[in-house]
């Protein structure tokens, strides 16, 4: 038998043991209590920033829900200030993105409406609007909040203009 033979049928004698490689010193694994730790921080950090971030969310939505009824409140007022009058409760908001079919004098209406889109409110609800408003205002423009009823309070309260 040559030496390349017997190579050979040492190298891949199925009854020999697998050759394995030794770890160094410096080479181990993490053992499955410092993982734990890890995952555990990492919840912890996790738990810490929703409790900070989702307040500030809903405070975000009441802030948007105050600026659209100030951008639509505006409108109201060129639409006031172009057709002698405010929307009809009836044309509701509307009124604003197309020329309601009953306008007393259809040329003055401003060609492409006041606002381009009519924006829901941050719960995907339509404002709602009322001519005349309550107290003596002209009209009022609001959003019933988080909750989508009337009344509440905190971010379930209703959201109206300074109208």
């Amino acid at each position: 038998m040559s030496l390349m033979q017997l190579f050979i049928r040492l190298m891949f004698d199925p009854r020999r043991p697998p050759v394995t490689r030794r770890r160094r010193r410096g080479e181990r694994g993490f053992t499955l209590t410092e993982l734990m730790v890890v995952i555990f921080i990492i919840g912890l950090l996790a738990t810490v920033v929703m409790i900070n971030v989702l307040p500030s969310q809903d405070r975000a939505m009441v802030t948007k829900a105050k600026a659209d009824i100030a951008t639509l409140e505006t409108a109201l007022e060129q639409y006031r200030l172009d057709n002698l009058t405010y929307p009809a409760t009836t044309d509701g908001l509307n009124a604003l993105v197309t020329a309601p079919p009953a306008l007393a004098q259809p040329q003055r209406y401003r060609r492409g409406g006041y606002i381009k889109k009519l924006p829901d409110d941050p719960w995907g609800r339509p404002y709602n609007y009322q001519a005349p408003g309550l107290n003596g205002q002209p009209f009022d423009v609001w959003s019933f909040g988080a909750d989508g009823a009337p009344g509440g309070t905190d971010d379930n309260a209703d959201i109206r203009g300074d109208s």
